[in-house]
């Protein structure tokens, strides 16, 4: 199955931050979450990906080809939806739908109206008077009104109410049913991804972490509970990231067999999310 993002060793440097050689790719018909705490870098490197920033060095391919072979027709076949609101603010919905439909060849008016009447949208009211939500939905609609075959989305759900989470996972979920389509998600909220996401980038400082699927992620860390007298038991090379107090420990440990483990009744074993995952990697091994 064909690649539909591709990332070479990207690298970008702005004031007081870079991302640095970053490289993953992602195939077509799944859905990828992109992870990392706040100032990791997530935003920087998608708007890499929609050349709203120059890379340094590096190549990124997108269905095949550069932003600087075919900007055009890359972005013909993304919607993408952005943390905070690109409309023209002073103009309804409607006047802002029919300054943007126009950039897209496979525009469909029944589909935006659709999705226009499933969110209860005021298609009179300016963009400015907006609720954050109401204006995430209208970006959401505008987005899937040129049936993309990418949809690319910058924390999309930030500051917005459980009810309207899942409604856009069901959304997403719908539209992945198209094995010809993709989705490309950046979120602080793991638990969101860990219900849809296929696969996982997960960055950090500007650097890449991992890139993997989801269920081998899951497999291949575990969470170590146990009394403070028994960490030494737990063998360091295994070791992503631990946590100490008067009580006891817990550790993130990747790659490793229970036989490596002198396990005890005192010891637990658990299944970590990904939010433990991001966590104890971002703390570190130190004591």
């Amino acid at each position: 199955m064909e690649n539909i993002i591709v990332v070479k060793n990207i690298s970008k440097t702005l004031e007081d931050f870079q991302l640095k050689n970053i490289s993953f790719d992602f195939k077509k018909g799944f859905i990828m979450g992109l992870i990392g705490p706040n100032g990791a870098g997530k935003s920087t490197l998608i708007r890499c990906l929609m050349d709203l920033m120059k890379i340094n060095s590096g190549e990124i391919k997108l269905f095949g080809m550069t932003h600087l072979e075919n900007t055009k027709d890359i972005k013909d076949k993304i919607g993408f939806v952005y943390d905070e609101s690109y409309f023209y603010e002073d103009l309804t919905l409607e006047r802002n739908k029919r300054i943007i439909a126009p950039f897209y060849r496979n525009w469909d008016e029944q589909a935006f109206y659709n999705y226009i009447e499933k969110f209860s949208l005021p298609l009179k009211m300016k963009v400015k008077h907006l609720s954050k939500g109401m204006k995430m939905k209208f970006a959401i609609a505008i987005a899937l009104s040129h049936h993309p075959e990418l949809i690319i989305l910058d924390e999309p759900t930030s500051g917005l109410d459980p009810i309207f989470r899942r409604e856009l996972l069901d959304i997403l979920q719908e539209f992945i049913q198209d094995e010809n389509k993709s989705i490309f998600y950046s979120t602080h909220i793991t638990t969101d991804l860990e219900q849809i996401a296929d696969y996982i980038t997960f960055i950090h400082d500007g650097k890449l972490i991992f890139s993997e699927e989801t269920d081998m992620i899951l497999e291949n860390y575990k969470l170590i509970r146990g009394p403070k007298e028994l960490v030494d038991q737990i063998s360091s090379s295994h070791i992503v990231g631990i946590k100490q107090t008067e009580m006891g420990f817990e550790a993130i440990m990747k790659d490793f067999k229970t036989t490596d483990l002198k396990l005890t009744e005192k010891l637990i074993l658990l299944q970590p999310t990904l939010e433990d995952v991001m966590y104890f990697t971002v703390k570190g091994k130190s004591l």
